[in-house]
């Protein structure tokens, strides 16, 4: 049955990028060891790594609605800003090269690490292959204005340009995962069970943004999201994911208002700052893949899932839950990070 959350996101145009849904898959094995099975609690993981274009990646979602509208409109160059490891822009990249765009890269310095693997490794190896075009600025420019700088130039010479802002989370990148959330709905149908939580690590907000606002559509309220704050400090992340839940509702036609109290932010898994790895994301990382033989990155993920396994070690779930981790890809940057875990 088309929910009102399917048919506004059909107004949408929109790249098929996903080519279906991703899966869901039961962590039986992480049930165990953190005894789980035992409480009556489940844990599942959304396989938004499992997608085929770029590596995956969570990004892919946004994506799909950006580049839909760069399609119709007759887009022939994209631009678009990260850090020097962005996923986004690697996917932005495999994109654009998938669908014969030109894709310039506009990165910046933003995390204090200068080894050989975080310079030429992971994202930065993969944006080459792509085909990007790269140009990489010191840490704390604004790297926004220098894509817009060179979009104006391009537009002058005749070219039809789409810049995309950090992480492609605007409102409208952000129905890639309100997408999401009514697809989530479908499968806990399939599945034969509901989920009483989502988890997802808040970055540039437009993730946590999307589902919230899906999940409000589906009648289930935005505080069905819980994410852990990788980027800036719990207050900021929340101010921006409450921006970003209001736009994406208003685009989707809704007058629902989003209260800020159920925006659910956890702060405590930032450590020093974006990128910085923290003990307990090289912990998370190492029991994902020793216990499930599955690969979380340690940017986003690693310190979402992190946070997960604090909750679930303080007792924050009772008998009968079940937890959906939606494991949002970027493992490209592990191979960047080779030094820290090999310490």
């Amino acid at each position: 049955m088309q929910t009102l959350l399917d048919m506004s996101l059909s107004s949408f145009a929109r790249a098929d990028l996903l080519q279906g849904p991703t899966p869901i898959q039961r962590a039986e094995r992480l049930e165990q060891l953190l005894g789980l099975k035992a409480q009556g609690i489940g844990l599942f993981l959304k396989r938004d790594d499992h997608m085929l274009i770029g590596g995956g990646g969570n990004k892919l979602r946004k994506l799909e609605f950006h580049l839909g509208a760069a399609l119709a409109a007759g887009v022939d160059t994209v631009i678009t800003i990260g850090g020097l490891q962005s996923n986004h822009a690697r996917l932005t990249a495999a994109v654009c090269a998938r669908l014969g765009i030109v894709c310039e890269l506009i990165l910046t310095r933003s995390v204090p690490k200068a080894e050989v693997d975080y310079e030429l490794n992971g994202n930065v190896l993969l944006d080459q292959l792509f085909g990007a075009d790269i140009r990489v600025l010191a840490g704390g420019s604004d790297s926004l204005t220098e894509a817009e700088k060179r979009a104006a130039h391009l537009r002058e010479a005749g070219r039809t340009v789409l810049v995309i802002p950090t992480g492609g989370s605007t409102p409208l990148g952000s129905l890639g995962y309100a997408r999401c959330a009514a697809e989530i709905a479908q499968q806990e149908t399939q599945l034969g069970l509901t989920f009483n939580q989502v988890v997802v690590p808040n970055g540039s907000a437009g993730t946590h943004a999307g589902l919230a606002a899906g999940f409000q559509l589906l009648g289930r309220g935005t505080s069905m999201v819980k994410s852990y704050s990788v980027l800036s400090d719990r207050d900021t992340s929340a101010d921006r994911t409450v921006r970003l839940t209001q736009d994406a509702l208003t685009l989707l036609g809704s007058s629902a208002v989003v209260e800020a109290s159920e925006i659910v932010i956890d702060g405590s898994q930032l450590g020093e700052g974006y990128g910085l790895p923290t003990p307990a994301m090289l912990d998370a990382v190492r029991l994902m893949a020793r216990a499930e033989g599955l690969l979380i990155d340690p940017v986003y993920s690693g310190k979402a899932f992190a946070g997960l396994l604090g909750d679930i070690r303080q007792g924050r779930f009772q008998r009968g839950d079940n937890l959906l981790f939606v494991m949002t890809g970027g493992t490209p940057g592990l191979y960047a990070y080779r030094e820290t875990f090999q310490v």
